[in-house]
């Protein structure tokens, strides 16, 4: 059997009338920057995230970057964040002109230590921004209260999480901006590339809004700003696939939770950590081999089994080779959790239409090689 990672063309058959129809409806329109539509769908993923404002941008990296700029975060500024994430969260910190700093992640949940947080702050520090990695909420409430005490911007990557929430909060309560991207792998996808930052910040709103768009907010008025926005086509999909997220992201909960009980006796495995009280959207399944040494052997196993089952991230960000060591960048503390994260992960398919027969094979593969070591 044959196992896809993604059901990006399963998901657009099932709702296809949908999605072309609001498309028809942008080309028909003859508006497709900064159109009627994208005004739309930015109202409805406000009101979806509970915020104020939602801008459509060009990417999940510029909703960062764009957001950091707009906030007043820049040279000389040092910004918080984890180093077990995509390499596009630290580097939205360095076109910002900004510092990145790289603590550890909590071991069990993958996303940012708060109790690793206040060591790394120094003087320059301007701004945290938490990761909900794997689509499991950062301990936001921990973070706040961080922020609080040391007058700090907090800005959520939540690239991952759309519809999850935390113990007693959601995504966007407790920060000044929440970056999102759009891209076709997320659990809300366009057919691209795309992506938004929420606020409850009027200013902040008003900041992006110029900057998204060659510094202009009125025809032939520019100031300084770049071309980063959302067009019409992209909104029209995302509008279309925004009334089903709630019930993808259940059926992702729900081939979890298969794939947890059938793996739940693993030796050579652990399985995902879900916060109590929270609301995990299983952006992805990430299972790591006790064994580091044994993950890449593990995954060529699942490979050659016809299932295409991938690393989310086997290369931590301080790893990398285009990592930019100096002014740029500090490591804070041990990176152990990280590094050992980056070894030992691997991701099992998982997206709203994968069968049952689907995952089954998955689970009964994975046994196989669980008995065999």
């Amino acid at each position: 059997m044959k196992v896809d990672f993604y059901g990006h063309v399963r998901q657009y058959n099932n709702i296809k009338s949908e999605i072309d129809a609001n498309l028809a409806e942008v080309i028909q329109s003859g508006q497709y920057v900064l159109g009627p539509v994208l005004k739309r769908f930015e109202g409805e993923f406000a009101k979806y995230s509970g915020t104020k404002h939602a801008i459509g941008v060009g990417n999940g990296t510029d909703a960062i970057w764009l957001a950091l700029m707009a906030l007043g975060v820049g040279p000389g500024d040092e910004c918080i964040t984890n180093a077990n994430t995509f390499f596009a969260t630290a580097e939205a910190i360095w076109i910002a002109g900004a510092t990145a700093v790289l603590i550890d992640c909590d071991p069990k949940t993958k996303c940012i230590d708060p109790a690793k947080i206040e060591a790394a702050i120094t003087p320059k520090t301007k701004a945290i921004i938490p990761v909900h990695l794997y689509g499991q909420c950062a301990d936001m409430k921990a973070i706040r209260k961080i922020a609080d005490k040391h007058k700090l911007i907090v800005i959520e990557d939540n690239a991952q999480a759309i519809g999850a929430s935390g113990d007693g909060f959601k995504i966007g309560e407790l920060s000044d901006a929440t970056a999102t991207s759009f891209i076709i792998q997320k659990n809300l996808g366009t057919f691209g590339d795309g992506g938004a930052i929420v606020t409850n910040n009027s200013d902040l709103d008003a900041h992006v809004r110029k900057l998204r768009n060659h510094g202009s907010n009125a025809r032939n008025v520019h100031s300084f700003g770049f071309n980063s926005r959302l067009d019409d086509m992209h909104a029209a999909i995302l509008s279309a696939k925004l009334k089903h997220i709630d019930a993808w992201n259940d059926k992702r909960r729900a081939v979890a939770a298969r794939y947890t009980a059938g793996l739940k006796g693993s030796q050579h495995l652990t399985l995902p950590y879900e916060t109590p009280g929270a609301h995990h959207v299983f952006h992805l399944y990430v299972v790591e081999t006790k064994d580091q040494g044994k993950r890449d052997g593990f995954l060529k196993y699942l490979n050659d089994a016809g299932i295409d089952a991938k690393t989310h991230y086997s290369i931590a960000i301080h790893k990398q080779a285009g990592y930019p060591w100096g002014k740029a960048a500090r490591l804070a503390g041990s990176l152990t959790n990280a590094e050992y994260n980056a070894a030992a992960c691997i991701s099992l398919p998982i997206f709203p239409e994968l069968a049952h027969n689907e995952a089954d094979y998955v689970i009964e593969k994975v046994q196989q090689w669980d008995k065999a070591q």
